[in-house]
């Protein structure tokens, strides 16, 4: 009696852990789910399943804390089928998973789709104690596109090997399946050579010198990715990004006797490769001196058992002369019977954490909504042209996980009808499905931020609920000092020299008045001029007076850029400025103070993901903020690429999340507040 008491008590505890939990976070989201009544215990189970598959679900299942016991109530099944009913592409990667009370049924055509279901099962599971609670459902799960991948560019930035298995890990968990390693440059020749030994040798090293991975090292890392179900994909640039090969062999590569030494040396890099099937050749911004240099050495390369994949712009290939397309920088092209990787405007080094992350998620991939024999997939790529003291720095600045993740539902999903071109970076009306879409994957991704990625940087904050009114653009006629009338008076319309400024609404904590890009990816501005003052406001309601930090930015240092740093005592070259209740909030001591352009002077604290959180205190009840935008010309001696936009959101005094007892009302709205959330 006491026994049956305790546990009609233990599973009525169960239910109401679970009840909490309205659905679970999965990510990426499935494409087929029906949720039925009941929950099931993984804590111990029966397991039945082939023997090939023994060692993968048996770690899988240590990782999540699950017991294989020889009796038990609760009995998982795996079986290899055929094929999978109602899944229309990519099978090969597809499953079903069905949870009832006392069983777990995973089908899949392959061992890697075994294994993406083990990921799903691992996110339903609400851990309590010794037990493991997953509700009762049925998932049908395919992924849109064959490629979702992300590319380190490690010949200019060395990144160590256990931080690559630890981001492999970590992103195959959300069902990322590539890892594009571009392993040489011209700065420095990452991958061992015994061939070629002088191509290690630190004095061919432009930066970092020594820094490069052996042999033994990379056959390792081809095996954990086999063992994650990830594919990589090495890349060995050529004929351009090539001095190293130059520097340490003394023969340009398009030369008779730099052709003959780069074969042996594809001989040794086939070999070590060995159980990988495609080699990247790059062939991007090069001048093509030999126009027999890339059909050969694509034909030298398949001759070893490889495909091919190469960038484009780069070589004009014709159908046939390349297994691959790659394609970079807004002038790529999807190339009809060449299979393409869309990586244009994925590249994360010119990124900002909070606006471009929701075109990443909002966009297709080269213009169609699922894989197709033209378009495969997309990666996402970090070209740290700048030098980096610190892999985190790369993790950090980048926003490299919250990408990641827009990029793993994106691509799973598919279905999404717009590309960055029509997209752009802004949330829309938060009445729309674009925006109540981008807010459900922002609650899921921060709950994966807190319970996987808790020890790794992973700069983004709650953006969904920051509100502004952005004002119609004053002319400044270059002057980047002059006043107008919001710095007296905060209102819906103003009237200045005979013309009606109005302010519009906007959601976020990154706004691009005029994209990175121009006009090419829309911002909040339609067409956007120089020589204009805009201003950004809104009021943010605090229930007691209490200290907080705030992020703030005006221009977002790009990672492959010579840019200077901010002068000290200013923001920007642009005169940008930012008050709360009256008092301006001052930049912090800038760092770096160097005057001459330079990559190989690391960035400091410049960008706000380098630095801590500014504190301010905010006022019991509404708290105002004003933001100065001004911008001279779109172009300027000490930046690169002038960046009209702002970042500003309220944080903990720590900064590790958005401050989450207060809320922002341009015009100081509680029914507006109430009906959102």
């Amino acid at each position: 009696m006491k026994r049956a008491l305790l546990f009609t008590l233990s599973c009525f505890v169960l239910h109401l852990v679970y009840a909490q939990y309205e659905r679970p976070d999965l990510l990426p989201f499935p494409q087929k789910v029906e949720w039925k009544d009941g929950f099931v215990n993984l804590a111990g189970t029966t397991l039945s399943l082939p023997d090939s598959l023994m060692n993968m679900v048996q770690q899988q299942l240590n990782e999540l804390g699950c017991t294989v016991e020889q009796k038990s109530d609760r009995h998982l099944e795996i079986k290899m089928v055929e094929a999978l009913k109602d899944v229309p592409l990519n099978q090969d990667e597809a499953y079903h998973l069905t949870i009832n009370e006392t069983n777990i049924s995973i089908r899949a055509v392959t061992k890697t789709g075994i294994y993406r279901a083990l990921q799903t099962l691992n996110q339903l599971v609400v851990k309590q104690g010794a037990d493991l609670i997953a509700p009762n459902c049925h998932i049908v799960d395919w992924p849109a596109f064959k490629i979702r991948g992300f590319m380190h560019d490690v010949g200019r930035s060395y990144i160590p090997v256990e931080e690559l298995k630890k981001q492999i890990a970590l992103l195959s968990q959300f069902k990322i399946n590539v890892f594009h390693w571009h392993l040489t440059e011209d700065i420095a020749w990452r991958l061992e050579s015994k061939v070629f030994p002088q191509l290690n040798d630190s004095s061919n090293f432009e930066r970092q010198a020594g820094k490069y991975y052996t042999i033994e090292e990379v056959k390792d890392l081809v095996k954990f990715c086999q063992e994650h179900h990830v594919l990589l994909i090495p890349e060995i640039d050529m004929p351009g990004h090539s001095a190293a090969f130059t520097r340490a062999l003394g023969h340009d590569m398009q030369s008779p006797e730099g052709m003959k030494l780069l074969k042996q040396l594809m001989d040794e890099v086939c070999e070590v490769f060995a159980d990988v099937p495609y080699i990247h050749i790059g062939t991007d911004e090069v001048k093509f001196t030999n126009p027999d240099f890339v059909p050969e050495m694509v034909g030298y390369i398949r001759s070893k058992g490889k495909k091919v994949i190469s960038w484009n712009p780069g070589w004009n290939y014709k159908q046939g002369e390349i297994d691959m397309l790659q394609m970079w920088s807004a002038r790529g092209k999807v190339h009809p019977g060449i299979p393409a990787i869309d990586s244009r405007l994925h590249y994360i080094n010119h990124f900002d954490t909070f606006a471009d992350i929701i075109a990443l998620y909002h966009s297709n991939v080269a213009g169609v909504s699922e894989a197709n024999a033209d378009v495969v997939g997309s990666i996402v790529a970090i070209w740290n042209d700048r030098y980096v003291d610190e892999t985190k720095q790369v993790i950090a600045e980048n926003g490299f996980y919250p990408s990641m993740l827009a990029l793993a539902e994106s691509t799973w999903q598919g279905g999404r009808d717009k590309y960055f071109y029509e997209q752009g970076t802004l949330l829309g009306a938060v009445n729309s499905e674009d925006f109540k879409v981008f807010k459900d994957f922002e609650e899921r991704m921060l709950h994966f931020k807190k319970n996987v990625f808790s020890e790794e940087p992973f700069a983004y904050v709650k953006q969904t609920n920051v509100k502004w009114r952005i004002t119609d653009a004053f002319p400044n006629n270059g002057n980047l000092s002059q006043v107008f009338p919001p710095e007296k008076k905060l209102q819906k319309a103003y009237e200045y020299r005979e013309n009606v400024y109005s302010t519009h609404e906007v959601t976020g904590a990154g706004i691009y008045l005029r994209h990175v890009w121009g006009t090419l990816i829309p911002g909040f501005y339609a067409n956007p001029q120089p020589n204009h003052t805009a201003y950004a406001y809104t009021w943010v309601y605090s229930p007691i007076q209490q200290e907080a930090g705030i992020y703030v930015r005006f221009q977002n240092y790009g990672r492959s850029e010579k840019d200077l740093p901010p002068p000290q005592g200013k923001w920007d070259y642009k005169g940008s400025r930012i008050w709360l209740n009256d008092k301006e909030i001052q930049p912090p001591v800038w760092e770096n103070t160097h005057t001459i352009k330079s990559n190989e002077i690391s960035l400091r604290n410049e960008n706000w993901e380098g630095r801590p959180p500014i504190q301010v205190q905010l006022n019991k009840g509404w708290n105002k903020l004003l933001l100065k935008l001004p911008i001279g010309e779109f172009k300027s001696p000490e930046v690169r690429l002038v960046k009209w936009m702002f970042n500003a959101v309220i944080v903990t005094t720590d900064g590790r999340q958005a401050l989450d007892n207060i809320f922002y009302s341009p015009d100081k709205d509680f029914k507006t507040v109430e009906h959102e959330q």
